[in-house]
C-alpha cells in the first residue's frame, strides 16, 4: 500500500501500462514495462515490490508467486536487481533458474549435449557462488581440470561440481525449481542488506533504508544453433553524444558476458580491430538499431540497451540511460530538444550542474591507469600533469622552459601569486575549501588540491614525503584531480576540453530561463577575459589587492606602509594612483557598460610584508633604512588575529588616504573611458567587511568628496553607487540602518560563514571530512551554503534591507556563487545576482536557470 491507501500486489506482472511505482517495486520495473508499452520485444516477467523483499530476508515466502506456472513448465527464468534509484545498484543478476538434471536432458535435444552441459555447469557455479556463498575460483578449477586442450569437457564438469557442492554444503544441490527461485530470491534481499552493501549505497547516495525490488524474468537463452548471443548496446557516443554504435555482443553468451573483458566479444558495428555483429548478422544490427529508436522515443533519452538474439530474433532485457560523460550529456540533451522528444526546460533538467566540469575542465581518461598516491580536498576542478616544483620562482623558471609544473606548497600567501600564474595545477598540504590556494586557483581556473594532510611536504628539502614513507623530490610527475582531490602518479592520459556547439546552444537556453544574474570574480586581465568568454552579466567582485602583489608594485606599498611623513605617505601614493588608474581603465575598457563591483583594499597591512628574515633584509636595502627599523616596523603591524583585526573598512577609515587614492584611481578611469569610448559606465564601489551604519557613512563621504573633486578637476559627470560586503553576522543583522546610505549590498560568504561559525576556513580542512563522515555538518560549509544558519543571516539581511530601500541590489560574491545548492537558495531568497570564480559561472547559470524552472507557479 502506498502513501494515498492504494493497495498493490506483493508481485505484479510486468505488462503494458501497469502501475508500478518505483518506489515500490524499483526502477528496473518501471523501465520494462516503458519497454513493453512501446511494443518492444522483452520476455514475460514478473516484480516483487520493496517490502515483499525485505520478508524474503527473512525467509517469509508468503507471498504469491504467479510465475510458478512458467517453473512448473520448464521454463528457466533470471532474477534481477531492481532498486527504487538505478545509480544505487543492486545484487548481481542469477541466470538460469530451474535448471536441473532433468531440464539439460530436454535442452540438449535442440542444442547439443555440449550447450546444455555448458548451461548446467553455468548455473551450478552462479547459485553456489550467490547463493550457497561458495568460492567461484573453486569451479573454475574444477573447469580447467575437466578440459583438454583447452576445450572444456561440460558434463564431466557439472558431476563434479554437483558432488563438490554436497561436499561443501553437506546437502545435494537443490533439483527442485520452486526452490532454486526462492533461495535465489531470498540470498539476493539478504545481500541487499548486508554492510557492505549499505556502505557503498551510501557512497553512491542512497538512504540507509533504501529498497530494493526483484524482477523474475523469463530466459532468452541465447545459446543455441544459429545466431544465439547476448550483449549490451547503445547507438550514441557517451563522450560526445555523437551517433555512433557502442557496445559489444558475444555469440553464445547470456546477461552481460559480452562485457567481460576476458572474454573475445565482438564489437556492434564494422571496425577494424575486429569482428563484428554488424558483419555476423547484419539483420539483426539493423533491427537493433531500429529497436534503439523505438526506446529513444518511448523514454524520451538515448538509452542502452542489454539485448539477446535467439535464432536470429533480437529481445530486449533491459534498457538504461546511455552512459554519458558531462559533455556527451549536454550533446544528447540538445539533440533530443532538437528532435523534439523534449522541451528546452526539460533538457536543462537532465543536466547536474557540477556535471559541467567535465566539459570547461580537461579531465583523465576514463581509460588511464589510475595510481593514487594522496587525496586531499578538490578545491579547483579539472586535471594537470606537470614536475613538481616548490617555490613561485621555481615555478617561474619551469614556465620560462617550456616545462609543465605543479606547484606544491605547505599553503600558499600572496608571495606566491606569481608562481601560480605559472603553474599547471597547486597542491597544499594545509587549507580548505576557501583558502587562498583554492580561491586564486579557482580564480584562475588552475586544478587544486588542498588539505591533502596524509602527505608530508618540506619546501625546503624540496621534497613529499607519502602516508607510507614513500619520498618524491622535485622533478618527480604527479597529475592533479581537482574534483575528487586525487593525487596521482606519473603523467595519465587527459581528455582536453572542447566548448562550442552544444555546449554553446545549452548555455543560451540557461540564460532565457534564468531570473538570477551570474557575475564572475574577476582580479586580473586574464579573468576579465575569462569571464567574457563565459557569457557572464558583469563583474562581481574585484579584489583590488591582487593588484598590488606584482613585483614592482609590492616595493611602493611597502615603502608606503613604511612611510614616517606625510610627504612620503603621499609619494607613495602618487606612485600607486596610475598603477591603478591604469588596471582600472583596463578593466573598464574590456568590460564596456556592464556592471564592475570594485572591492576596496582588504586584507590587513602585514600581508604586504616580508616574512622572512632574507626578505626582510633585501626590503632594508632597498628602502635604504636599518634592517632593525623594518623588523621593528613589522612586529608594530602584527596583530594576535589579524583576520579580525585592521583589515576592510577598519583600515579606510584608520588609514583613509588608501581609499582616497583608490577611489580617484576609479573614477579618473572612468573618466578616461566615457571619453574615448563614448560610453556611459556606472562603478560599483564596494567597502568590505562593516558591521556599523557608522563605517558606511564615513568611507561614503571621502569617496564621494573625491568624486566632486575629479567631477570639477576634469569637467566630467560620474554615476557611481556606493555598496557594502556583508561579511560579519553583524552586518546582517543590522542591514536595515546600513541599507539608508548603500546602493547595494554583497554577502562575502566565505567570510560570513567563517564568523558565523567561529571556523577557520583556511584550517578547517584538517577535520571537516570527519565531521561530515560522522554527520555534523551534511556538507562542508565552505563548499554548499549552509542554508538554516549563513542562509538564515542572509534571508534576515535581505528583508530588512528591503524594507528601508526596496530599490537596494541584493548580491553574493562568494565562492558559493559557484554551487548549484546555494545558488537554488539565492534565487529563492530574492537575490539579483551571484557571482563566482568565471570558470564556475557556467555552473551558476544552469543551476540559476534550474532554480527558475522549479520555483513553483503562484
Amino acid at each position: 500500500m502506498d502513501g494515498s491507501g492504494q493497495k498493490y500486489p506483493d508481485c505484479i506482472a510486468l505488462l503494458p501500462g501497469a502501475d508500478v511505482p518505483c518506489e515500490l517495486y524499483g526502477a528496473r520495473a518501471a523501465s520494462i514495462v516503458d519497454l513493453m508499452a512501446a511494443d518492444l520485444p522483452v520476455p514475460k516477467a514478473w516484480a516483487f515490490s520493496v517490502e515483499t523483499v525485505r520478508k524474503f530476508a527473512r525467509s517469509d515466502f508468503s507471498a504469491e508467486f504467479p510465475m510458478a506456472d512458467a517453473v512448473r513448465a520448464g521454463r528457466l527464468l533470471s532474477v534481477r536487481a531492481s532498486a527504487q534509484d538505478r545509480a544505487w545498484g543492486g545484487p548481481e543478476t542469477l541466470l538460469n533458474i530451474g535448471m536441473n538434471a532433468d531440464l539439460r536432458d530436454v535442452l540438449a535435444k535442440p542444442l547439443g549435449e555440449n550447450r546444455a552441459d555448458a548451461l548446467y555447469f553455468r548455473f551450478i557455479q552462479d547459485y553456489a557462488v550467490k547463493v550457497g556463498r561458495l568460492d567461484a575460483e573453486d569451479f573454475e578449477i574444477i573447469l580447467e581440470r575437466c578440459s583438454r586442450a583447452g576445450v572444456p569437457n561440460f558434463g564431466a564438469a557439472v558431476q563434479q561440481s554437483l558432488a563438490f557442492y554436497e561436499d561443501e554444503t553437506d546437502s545435494a544441490f537443490p533439483s527442485d525449481p520452486e526452490l532454486q527461485l526462492r533461495q535465489a530470491l531470498r540470498s539476493l534481499a539478504v545481500a541487499w542488506g548486508g554492510t557492505s552493501a549499505k556502505i557503498l549505497r551510501g557512497a553512491l547516495g542512497a538512504p540507509t533504508d533504501a529498497g530494493l525490488g526483484l524482477i523474475v524474468q523469463e530466459m532468452v537463452l541465447g545459446v543455441g544453433r544459429g545466431e544465439f548471443g547476448s550483449g549490451v548496446a547503445q547507438f550514441v557516443s557517451a563522450a560526445n553524444g555523437e551517433k555512433t554504435a557502442f557496445g559489444r555482443y558475444l555469440s553464445q553468451s547470456q546477461g552481460r558476458d559480452a562485457m567481460d573483458t576476458s572474454k573475445k566479444a565482438q564489437f556492434l558495428a564494422k571496425d577494424p580491430r575486429g569482428p563484428s555483429l554488424e558483419e555476423i548478422y547484419p539483420e539483426a544490427f539493423e533491427r537493433l538499431q531500429e529497436l534503439s529508436g523505438f526506446a529513444r522515443v518511448a523514454f524520451c533519452d538515448d538509452m542502452q540497451l542489454e539485448f539477446t538474439i535467439e535464432d536470429g530474433a533480437v529481445w530486449l532485457l533491459d534498457a538504461i540511460p546511455a552512459e554519458r560523460t558531462g559533455r556527451g550529456a549536454v550533446a544528447m540533451a540538445v539533440r533530443l530538444a532538437a528532435d523534439g522528444l523534449i522541451t528546452r526546460q526539460a533538457a536543462l533538467q537532465k543536466i547536474s550542474p557540477k556535471s559541467l566540469n567535465e566539459i570547461l575542465h580537461p579531465q583523465i581518461s576514463a581509460k588511464a591507469v589510475r595510481d593514487r598516491i594522496a587525496n586531499g580536498i578538490g578545491a579547483s576542478p579539472g586535471a594537470a600533469t606537470g614536475r613538481m616544483v616548490f617555490s613561485a620562482t621555481a615555478a617561474q623558471a619551469s614556465e620560462a622552459r617550456g616545462e609543465a609544473c605543479i606547484l606544491v606548497r605547505v599553503e600558499t600567501t600572496p608571495d606566491d601569486i606569481r608562481g601560480m600564474h605559472s603553474a599547471n595545477g597547486i597542491l597544499t598540504e594545509r587549507g580548505g575549501i576557501t583558502s587562498h590556494a583554492a580561491v586564486v586557483a579557482r580564480g584562475m581556473g588552475l586544478p587544486c588540491v588542498v588539505g591533502a594532510a596524509d602527505i608530508d611536504i618540506d619546501t625546503r628539502a624540496r621534497k613529499v614525503t607519502l602516508k607510507g614513507g614513500e619520498v618524491l623530490g622535485e622533478g618527480d610527475v604527479i597529475t592533479l584531480e581537482g574534483g575528487t582531490g586525487d593525487v596521482l602518479r606519473g603523467a595519465p592520459d587527459l581528455v582536453q576540453p572542447e566548448l562550442g556547439g552544444a555546449f554553446t546552444t545549452f548555455m543560451s537556453w540557461a540564460d532565457e530561463f534564468r531570473k538570477l544574474g551570474v557575475r564572475g570574480n574577476a582580479d586580473t586581465p586574464e579573468d576579465f577575459r575569462m569571464a567574457q568568454a563565459f557569457g557572464v552579466d558583469g563583474i562581481g567582485l574585484v579584489r583590488t589587492e591582487h593588484m598590488f602583489f606584482d613585483e614592482g608594485r609590492l616595493t611602493v606599498m611597502r615603502e608606503l606602509i613604511f612611510a614616517d611623513s606625510d610627504n612620503d605617505r603621499q609619494a607613495a601614493l602618487n606612485l600607486l594612483l596610475p598603477m591603478q588608474r591604469d588596471d582600472f581603465i583596463e578593466m573598464f575598457t574590456m568590460m564596456g557598460e556592464l556592471p564592475v563591483c570594485i572591492r576596496l583594499l582588504d586584507p590587513p597591512l602585514h600581508e604586504f610584508l616580508p616574512s622572512t628574515r632574507e626578505e626582510m633584509q633585501s626590503l632594508a636595502e632597498s628602502m635604504g633604512l636599518p634592517l632593525s627599523k623594518v623588523m621593528t616596523r613589522i612586529d608594530d603591524l602584527t596583530e594576535f588575529n589579524p583576520m579580525l583585526g585592521t583589515r576592510g573598512v577598519r583600515l579606510g577609515i584608520t588609514a583613509p588616504e588608501i581609499y582616497e587614492m583608490q577611489a580617484r584611481g576609479i573614477f579618473e578611469a572612468v573618466a578616461k573611458v566615457q571619453n574615448a569610448k563614448g560610453i556611459s559606465i556606472k562603478p560599483e564601489i564596494m567597502i568590505p567587511l562593516v558591521s556599523a551604519k557608522r563605517e558606511v557613512e564615513l568611507v561614503k563621504s571621502r569617496v564621494d568628496a573625491v568624486a566632486s573633486a575629479v567631477q570639477t578637476e576634469l569637467n566630467v559627470k560620474l554615476d557611481y553607487a556606493i555598496g557594502v560586503m556583508v561579511e560579519t553576522p553583524r552586518a546582517a543583522l543590522r542591514a536595515g540602518d546600513i541599507a539608508q546610505n548603500t546602493a547595494f549590498m554583497s554577502f562575502g560568504t566565505n567570510d560570513l560563514t567563517q564568523m558565523t561559525y567561529g571556523l577557520s576556513r583556511d584550517d578547517a580542512g584538517r577535520f571537516m571530512r570527519d565531521y561530515v563522515a560522522l554527520g555534523v555538518f551534511p556538507e562542508d560549509p565552505f563548499h554548499s551554503m549552509d542554508i538554516d544558519g549563513v542562509g538564515e543571516l542572509i534571508q534576515i539581511a535581505v528583508d530588512r534591507a528591503h524594507a528601508v530601500n526596496p530599490n537596494i541590489k541584493m548580491g553574493l560574491c562568494g565562492e558559493h556563487g559557484g554551487d548549484s545548492a546555494s545558488v537554488a537558495f539565492c534565487h529563492e531568497a530574492g537575490l539579483d545576482y551571484v557571482s563566482c570564480s568565471p570558470f564556475r559561472t557556467p555552473i551558476a547559470r544552469l543551476a540559476a536557470a534550474q532554480a527558475a524552472l522549479n520555483m513553483p507557479k503562484n
